[in-house]
């Protein structure tokens, strides 16, 4: 994204690179949820139908608390 710019190559020498960091982090959660919630496959695939489906917040799940922010 901004590879060229001066001020982000200081940024990832002094912090590392954050954005790859969670983009990585992200892609490893999704592969690990959709790996343990058996997600359906793409539209007109068999697998299981809604029935299996996880409750939204608002219908008979509390929603989850925010997370706390890093200092």
């Amino acid at each position: 994204m901004f590879q060229g710019t001066p001020i982000y190559s200081r940024l990832i020498a002094e912090r590392g690179d954050v954005p790859a960091q969670v983009r990585g982090e992200a892609d490893r959660i999704h592969r690990h949820l959709a790996q343990t919630m058996r997600l359906p496959a793409p539209h007109g695939a068999p697998g299981p139908g809604p029935s299996h489906a996880a409750p939204r917040p608002g219908h008979g799940t509390p929603p989850a608390a925010p997370l706390p922010l890093p200092p």
